[in-house]
């Protein structure tokens, strides 16, 4: 056989489940060639090819580029072998898992030509809501194990009739191998029930009526359920509100495209977020009166996402207006995804519920996406995403983090990759904190990855995920700040940063309640150099709840009248004791307490009902204004600089006075604080011969404060740096304290 050659190849990423087997069996027979291809579990795939040497250097040439469109390609290892006489390809038989990495691909929307087939009165697919094939539909919500095989996901439940088998069998088929394949013969079913009761006839058309007659539906889907109603109808949305006990948090919609060119005006570049394949919601400006004012209280944007499964397109085919779809679940906790629990929970919440019978493993829920300073920004990393890794070195050994107390994420990481989980939630309450156990247990199991011995949580003593690594393991705290630069570090493979960490709360290593930072990071060490005035924080927490407090510790602290902060006056003289006698009232440098304050001052947030409230209000009243050029004047404290948030406000309340209007004290507010924490940065980058000025934190979402900060450091010819890869805010937490405690923690 001296003509022939045979090669193995070995491919990591992205390739069980995207239809990488149907290709290369295609490629191979199109080119002649013998050999197989088949699973390795976690290993990736293995290839073995035999024919004329011109051939097979082809099809190795051909594997990157011709790879089907959700496939990635980590790397590619080839081995000489002796021809061994082939003479036809075949897909052979998946291994077992063999100690390797491969990629478990994630979630995504029903393809073109799957929801051509639904569209088709001629297809055995034509309405079939759980359509899907090797390129589309749900993976990480039902699967179990690797190698991604059907006996190892949720559909194993449902045994494929003739026609579906044929198809599964036929190498030349797009549903060739799709663990997913089901049709209406065979396939999972739906059931629409109202009350007690079962509905008969048709659970989509149902859900349609009782939509349009002003209902709230849940809806089962993906990763979990959603509540949906009429997104135009005032009175539907506040009465979904007064029912889920969720007064101000925005809504997301899901719309067809014709719907949201009436809503929201996309740019070209958040058209292209709307439309991929993974589907995220996308914060997008909103058309005024386009939607209930109930939707987005306050706000001028709105949240929208296009349908994603072949249920949710046949559902907003036929209505005419665009539908609230907001997860079916208490602020914090945990989506719900069994049918019993949605029926029992939701029944004052819900007045119908479009259910199915497919097994929802793993619970998603959506991502979240917007634009901040030009650029793609996570609000929230889910479907779509994970349990897709990031590539990053942080050497050897394996780590697992734990994040902290909000918005929790867990993250996990081993040979160069980061896993990070899916949404878990706030872990102050007992079930949500059990799910980040499950979320573990179940990325720990699809990964292959021991559970790591070493595991990184915040500083605060006090969290549930704190005792949860002393309960696991080896627990190496890390600062919550030092872990968004961290992060934000690893991003972008840098070794040097200044960091500016502009968040909420972070516990500080002093005690105190940290929130705008400036900190020098290398290499692991960390140096805390910079800050806002520290200002009291009269209630503790419960000035997070009140903004008011925040105004009058402000106004307090301006030496301005304290009644201008909005609160009632036994309130106030409450605050006025707990400042003086300093009960209960520790020192802040958080940026979110700046903002949270003067969304009060200037009547624009009274209350705090979701997290983030008053600082999203005052980026929306802002929209409209025009900045003055206050500076924030910086001086030394504790050996740091600090930049003057109290003098800052006493110059707000002089322009106030002098008939500044509220969108230009709110855009003021925002721009002050830019500057300020970005001249600190930018100097101390000067003086320590660093050439790169990040942002991190909550608040780098805010687009007027990350465009300002960009635009200040890119004038001081520095580089500037933001997340990509993870959310800037505690989604992204995790993967920062991954990257501290590989350089050693805290």
């Amino acid at each position: 056989m001296a003509d022939r050659v045979r090669k193995r190849i070995h491919v990591v990423g992205t390739v069980q489940g995207v239809g990488f087997r149907p290709f290369v069996y295609r490629t191979a027979v199109g080119l002649g060639l013998a050999g197989h291809v088949r699973n390795l579990g976690d290993a990736g795939v293995e290839i073995e090819v035999e024919g004329d040497p011109a051939s097979v250097a082809q099809f190795i040439t051909t594997l990157r580029p011709g790879a089907p469109p959700l496939a990635e390609i980590e790397s590619v290892e080839l081995t000489d072998l002796s021809p061994n006489g082939d003479t036809e390809f075949r897909i052979a038989s998946s291994l077992d898992g063999r100690g390797g990495r491969g990629t478990i691909p994630p979630d995504v929307a029903t393809c073109a030509s799957c929801l051509k087939d639904l569209a088709d009165p001629h297809s055995r697919f034509h309405g079939y809501w759980a359509t899907s094939c090797t390129d589309c539909g749900p993976r990480f919500t039902v699967i179990e194990g690797l190698p991604y095989d059907r006996p190892r996901t949720a559909f194993r439940e449902f045994t494929m009739c003739p026609d579906c088998q044929r198809e599964y069998s036929d190498p030349l088929d797009r549903r060739y191998h799709a663990q997913t394949i089901a049709c209406p013969a065979c396939g999972p079913r739906l059931r629409y029930v109202k009350g007690e009761q079962e509905v008969t006839g048709d659970p989509i058309s149902a859900a349609q009526d009782a939509l349009r007659e002003g209902k709230v539906v849940a809806i089962k889907g993906l990763g979990g359920t959603h509540l949906a109603c009429d997104a135009t109808r005032e009175e539907v949305v506040a009465e979904l509100r007064r029912r889920l006990g969720r007064p101000g948090q925005p809504f997301a919609l899901m719309a067809r495209e014709d719907q949201i060119e009436r809503i929201a005006r996309p740019s070209l570049e958040e058209w292209a977020l709307l439309r991929s394949p993974r589907r995220p919601i996308v914060v997008l400006p909103l058309t005024p009166g386009s939607v209930a004012p109930s939707v987005a209280p306050g706000l001028d944007t709105v949240a929208v996402m296009l349908p994603y499964t072949g249920l949710h397109h046949l559902l907003v085919e036929r209505l005419p207006f665009p539908l609230v779809m907001t997860s079916a679940n208490y602020p914090g906790r945990p989506m719900l995804i069994d049918d019993a629990q949605i029926l029992g929970e939701l029944a004052n919440v819900a007045d119908g519920f479009l259910l199915h019978n497919r097994r929802i493993v793993a619970r998603c829920d959506d991502s979240v996406v917007r634009i901040s300073a030009g650029t793609p920004t996570f609000l929230r990393r889910s479907r779509g995403w994970v349990p897709e890794p990031i590539a990053v070195d942080l050497g050897e050994e394996p780590l697992l983090a734990l994040g902290g107390d909000l918005n929790v994420t867990l993250a996990v990481y081993s040979q160069g990759k980061a896993y990070l989980s899916q949404h878990i939630g706030n872990t102050e309450h007992l079930d949500t904190l059990e799910f980040l156990r499950q979320a573990l247990a179940h990325l720990l199991h699809l990964t292959g990855i021991p559970r790591p011995k070493r595991i990184a949580c915040d500083l605060h003593p006090r969290f549930a995920t704190t005792r949860l690594a002393a309960e696991l393991g080896e627990a190496i705290p890390v600062q919550h700040h030092v872990a968004h630069v961290a992060g934000l570090a690893a991003e972008h493979g840098v070794t040097d940063v200044v960091g500016i960490a502009a968040d909420g709360y972070g516990y500080g290593a002093d005690g105190e309640a940290w929130g705008g930072e400036v900190i020098v990071w290398r290499r692991g060490s960390w140096e805390r150099v910079g800050s806002l005035a520290p200002v009291p924080m009269p209630g503790g927490d419960l000035a997070t709840l009140r903004p008011g407090r925040m105004a009058a510790s402000y106004l307090l602290a301006a030496g301005l009248d304290p009644r201008e902060a909005g609160l009632r006056q036994d309130e106030l003289e409450a605050v006025r004791i707990q400042i003086e006698r300093k009960l209960n009232c520790p020192h802040t440098t958080s940026a979110g307490r700046f903002l949270d304050a003067v969304a009060a001052w200037l009547g624009i947030a009274g209350a705090r009902t979701y997290e983030g409230e008053p600082a999203m209000r005052l980026e929306a009243a802002a929209r409209g204004g025009t900045a003055h050029p206050v500076p924030l004047p910086l001086r030394e404290i504790g050996g740091r600089r600090t930049a003057d948030t109290v003098a800052a406000f006493r110059t707000l309340a002089e322009l106030r006075s002098a008939g500044a209007a509220v969108a230009d004290l709110a855009a003021t507010a925002q721009a002050a604080l830019a500057r300020g924490l970005a001249r600190i940065a930018i100097e101390t980058a000067r003086e320590r011969g660093i050439a790169a000025v990040g942002l991190t934190g909550g608040v780098a979402v805010n687009d007027a404060i990350a465009t300002e900060v960009k635009e200040t450091v890119a004038k001081a010819g520095l580089r500037f740096l933001s997340h990509r890869l993870v959310p800037p805010g505690d989604g992204g937490l995790a993967f920062g304290q991954l990257a501290q405690a590989s350089r050693g923690g805290a």
